[in-house]
Order: C-alpha cells, then sequence, then structure tokens
C-alpha cells in the first residue's frame, strides 16, 4: 500500500522526469480581495495563462491546499472536506492534449497502479459558441479507450472557468474509475460508482467582457487530482478519515471524546484541521471575511467535541496532531505551532461563555413556540456567536425542524457581508482603499511606523496587517501589552525624523530567496510568490511590498499618532495620519 507521502513523492517525480518544475504551494489566502479563500489549484496560475511569463518556467508541478465552505453541512460523509488538496501540473503554452492525456493515463495506470479496464472518460460535446473537443476524443482512441467509455457532456460537466465574468477558460476531460464490485456499467453522470479521480483542462480560450471568445495567444493545460481521493482509492479504504493523512488525528479525537458518534468526530478532525492551516496563514477569529469563516469552523468543532464529553483544551491537543502529521509537507505549520495554539484555547475558552448564552436562548425561543427559521440563525449567530450549523443542531435536538434554513440565513448573511466586503472588493495590494496622493503617503508610512515600532519595543515587532484610506492608517503588529505614552511619543518622533532626513524609496524586483537573505521584513502569514518586490527605505526599512509608495520620504509629511487599541491576543494596533 502506497503511503500518502509515497503517493505526492510519486506524483512529483513523474513529473519533473518529464520536464516540469516542482514550485512551492501557494498561500490559501489569495491576492484576489474578490474571494475569501484559495479554492482550486489552479487558481494562483490564472496570470499566466493569457502568456506572461511564469518565473519557474513553462512546465509546473505541485500539491496545493484548497478551502470551500459553501457546503459545510455535508462534512462528516466519507469524502467531502473543508480543506481539501490538490495535486496539479501545468503546461503554460507549452505541450498540449495529445502529451497531457497521456501521461495522465501512464500516471494513473503504470504509477498508480490502476486498472486501465476500470477507467472511464468524458469530453466536451460541443454547442454553439465552442465546438466538440474532437481532439480529445480521437487522443483517448489513440491511447486505447473504447469508444463505450467515452462520454460526451456539457458545460456542465465538460468545462471550466472563467473565474468571474470573464477570462481564460476552456473545455476538459474528467477520468473516472469505477469502484463497484461488479464490472463497470453505467455512466459518471449516472451512477456514483463512478469516482472522478483527474481532470485534464484545455485553457485555450478567453471569454471577452461582451459575452463572446475569442482564442488565447497560448494554449495551456491544466491537470488537476484531489489528493485525498486519489489516497483513500490506492489505499483501498472505504473513507478519507481511514487514510494515513487522517487517522492519527482521528484516533486522537476518539480518544478526547471517548468515541462517540463517527459524523461528529469527524467534524471536529476536519473543522481543526482546516482552522489549523488557516491560523497557520495568520487569519485570526472574528466576525467578517476569513476571520467570520475561521470562528464558525472552530466554534461547531468544539460544539461537537463537547457533546460527545470532550473537555477544554481540545483545540490545541488536535493541532499538534495535525502540525505533526502534515509539517513535512508545509513547514510553516511547525514553525507557527505556538501561535496556532494560543488562538485556539483563546478562541475556545471565549466560546465557553458564549455558548452558555446562546443555548439559553435557544431555549427561551423553544419553551415560547416562537417562529423560528433561517432569521433566527443569523440573529443567534451576530447576536450570541452561534454558528449556523451549531444553532441548527441544537435546535433539532429540542424536536425544531429548521427546515431550508440555509437560504434565509444566507439572505441575511449577505446584506450583514456587503457592508464589510465594498473595501475589500476595492483594496489593492497591501490594504489600500485606493491610489490617491494621501493613500500613497500613508502606505508609505506604515514602512517607517513599523520600524520605528521594532527599534523601541524590540526585534519581536512584526506586522499583522494593515488598512489605509485618505483619512488614516490602520496598522497591527505583534506586541503583548500597551504602549506607554513615552514609547509612543518616541515612535512618533523616529517617524517624523525619517520623514525629515527626506530618505529615498527604492524598488527591487528579485527572487524570494535572494530578499529573504537581504532580512526584507514580511507580513506574517502570507506566502509570497517565487518573484517578489521590495521596498528599500535609507538605512531604516527594508520590506517585501507590492506597493505603491513615495519616491522619497520628505513627500510622506508630518507624521501623527491618533489612538492605540488590542486588535486580538499578543496584536495591537494604531490609527495614525499625515498632515499636509
Amino acid at each position: 500500500m502506497l503511503s500518502s507521502h509515497a503517493i505526492r513523492r510519486t506524483y512529483v517525480e513523474f513529473f519533473t522526469r518529464r520536464g516540469h518544475t516542482q514550485i512551492v504551494p501557494s498561500s490559501l489566502i489569495p491576492d484576489d480581495s474578490s474571494v475569501l479563500f484559495t479554492s482550486a489549484g489552479m487558481q494562483p496560475l490564472i496570470p499566466y495563462f493569457s502568456g506572461a511569463p511564469h518565473p519557474r518556467g513553462r512546465r509546473l508541478v505541485d500539491w496545493q491546499p484548497c478551502v470551500r465552505t459553501s457546503d459545510i453541512d455535508e462534512v462528516g460523509d466519507e469524502s467531502y472536506l473543508t480543506l481539501f488538496e490538490m495535486l496539479g501540473n501545468w503546461s503554460l503554452g507549452d505541450y498540449f492534449a495529445t502529451e497531457s492525456l497521456s501521461w495522465t493515463l501512464e500516471l494513473l495506470t503504470g504509477a498508480f497502479g490502476l486498472e486501465e479496464t476500470r477507467l472511464a472518460v468524458t469530453v466536451f460535446k460541443g454547442d454553439d459558441e465552442i465546438p466538440f473537443d474532437q481532439g480529445a476524443y480521437d487522443r483517448w482512441r489513440e491511447l486505447g479507450i473504447p469508444r463505450e467509455r467515452i462520454f460526451r457532456y456539457g458545460r456542465e460537466h465538460n468545462w471550466w472557468g472563467p473565474v468571474g465574468t470573464h477570462g481564460p477558460c476552456g473545455p476538459d476531460s474528467e477520468i473516472f474509475y469505477w469502484t463497484g464490485e461488479q464490472c463497470p456499467v453505467s455512466e459518471p453522470a449516472l451512477d456514483d460508482r463512478w469516482l472522478e479521480v483527474g481532470n485534464n483542462v484545455f485553457i485555450s480560450y478567453e471569454l471577452a467582457p461582451d459575452g463572446t471568445y475569442h482564442t488565447l495567444p497560448q494554449r495551456n493545460v491544466d491537470v488537476g487530482m484531489g489528493f485525498e481521493r486519489i489516497v483513500c482509492l490506492l489505499q483501498d479504504r472505504r473513507s478519507v478519515y481511514e487514510t494515513d493523512l487522517f487517522a492519527p488525528i482521528m484516533a486522537l479525537v476518539s480518544e478526547l471524546t471517548g468515541g462517540g458518534e463517527e459524523r461528529a468526530r469527524r467534524i471536529v478532525c476536519d473543522h481543526l484541521r482546516a482552522a489549523t492551516f488557516l491560523i497557520g496563514e495568520g487569519v485570526t477569529p472574528s466576525n467578517v471575511d476569513r476571520g467570520y469563516v475561521l470562528r464558525r469552523l472552530i466554534r461547531r468543532a468544539v460544539r461537537q467535541a463537547r457533546l460527545a464529553g470532550a473537555s477544554d483544551d481540545l483545540g490545541a491537543r488536535v493541532a499538534d496532531a495535525v502540525i505533526d502529521r502534515f509539517e513535512d509537507a508545509y513547514p510553516y505549520l511547525g514553525t507557527q505551532r505556538t501561535l496556532i495554539k494560543d488562538v485556539l484555547n483563546s478562541e475556545e475558552q471565549k466560546f465557553a461563555a458564549t455558548l452558555t448564552r446562546g443555548l439559553r436562548e435557544i431555549r427561551k425561543l423553544v419553551d415560547s413556540n416562537a417562529r423560528i427559521d433561517g432569521r433566527t440563525l443569523f440573529w443567534l449567530f451576530e447576536t450570541h456567536g452561534l454558528p449556523p450549523e451549531v444553532s441548527a443542531e441544537e435546535l433539532s435536538r429540542h424536536g425544531v425542524d429548521v427546515a431550508d434554513w440555509q437560504r434565509a440565513f444566507g439572505a441575511a448573511e449577505q446584506a450583514h457581508q456587503q457592508i464589510s466586503r465594498k473595501g475589500a472588493q476595492q483594496r489593492f495590494a497591501g490594504g489600500l482603499a485606493d491610489r490617491s496622493d494621501r493613500t500613497v503617503r500613508l502606505h508609505t508610512a506604515t514602512h517607517l511606523l513599523g520600524s520605528a515600532l521594532r527599534q523601541v519595543l524590540g526585534a519581536h515587532v512584526h506586522q499583522r496587517g494593515s488598512n489605509i484610506t485618505e483619512e488614516r492608517l490602520r496598522f497591527d503588529f505583534s506586541h503583548d501589552s500597551r504602549l506607554s505614552d513615552q514609547e509612543l511619543a518616541a515612535v512618533e518622533t523616529l517617524v517624523n525624523q525619517a520623514v525629515a532626513d527626506d530618505l529615498d524609496v527604492t524598488r527591487l524586483e528579485l527572487p524570494r530567496d535572494q530578499a529573504e537573505a537581504l532580512g526584507a521584513e514580511r507580513e506574517f502569514g502570507q506566502r509570497y510568490p517565487e518573484t517578489v518586490t521590495v521596498y528599500t527605505i535609507g538605512e531604516i526599512s527594508k520590506e517585501f511590498c507590492g506597493g505603491p509608495h513615495v519616491q522619497r520620504t520628505g513627500q510622506i509629511g508630518p507624521f501623527r499618532l491618533l489612538k492605540q487599541e488590542s486588535s486580538s491576543a499578543g496584536v495591537r494596533r494604531i490609527r495614525a495620519t499625515v498632515d499636509d
């Protein structure tokens, strides 16, 4: 039986022997502020499908963690996960369907040992705008797949993209493996015993804003395989939770909960695994955006565990098991172990009081025979911090059926989040709301502020986030105590001295490892691309940043601190402005 580690290694080595360069996994936090998480293996590479050169070449291979929470209520079945991994390989304007389909088949049947007689494939059947994918069909026939196991489907099955309203897109060809006991029957769209094991996407079109399709200047291939699904199949397990990816974590959850119902244990395992990865990427619990998702995951996991009899400190102990299992593939988890456990402990303690209040409110609603629907669940979340899944499960325990609650909850949630997302959708690199003169001056001032804080408070100070508008900057940084008036005055003086010195602000673009060797400051939790931009301000600041900046610090103007406050555990927040 191949271990999950061996499956990773086999996949990467198969393609590196065929001229592909291994790239490091991208962050779960995408550069695109219109989406919360990286949700597909190819998402970080979308800019290169239109012809932009990738710094590592035209043939690439990697594995990529992804997060999807749109179907969170399905967690607990045999395979659905909020955090999952994708094995991927790409051709960016190099080879196309002929080589790609051949290598995919060779990988599955040769390297992974699957039986070719149990395989079926699907191809795009064409429509009024895009023709039938004759090339993929013919290539499968050349490779020996019989006609009766090649199925033609429309866009709902065999088309990818674009992400958003326009951009790169194209037909795909999916590969399925028969998991039934008898000989293969039926077809993939009609029988769930056909398990999808791979997808070759031929990104050769672009949908224009006016709704018309054009051919891209280069033809690309994106191949994706669900890692957990492949591991489950190759290890002959009925559930992903029985594979070596999850077995040690599930064993610990079972120990901490005293056994309990299997679905509940799976939810705890899945949610705390996802939470561990997200906290390791710099996400902290809150009531908006990514922090909102993280909080729901943690609280639902804790409630499920406590129903089964688990005590306090569950999250940190499970996080240890997750980190032990995955830090070989994702080393940043190990380096952030202490922080991850601290955040989980803090959230678990906060939720204890929240849960007591929320359960009391649910009891009042039940006893009063109040009308309860999805809007009620949103009120319980917004006011008392109870995730909707927790509320629905609690109400079910009291015999209340909150039918179709997701729709009404989603409408209330959407209205709530619209306000917070308006700013996020307009953000530029560095947390800027716009690129006005004052905003650029304030953005450059954050570099001086970070440097001044390190001089006054110590080298432990690192940026934890920023948000900049025309009126003010907001800068979050690692520090566990309130700054004294003397410390604040010293920080303000150092920034204004740097402004008065009228220092050069210079921009460098260089490989990430070289930038790291220079000692450039980086924002915690951010995962940077192979080539990065570093801004240097005199001898006092050197920092990874996407810009924009002023050319000299004298253009910033007088700097003035407005207030300080706590942002979260171990993180302080400063608001400041510059005068004209």
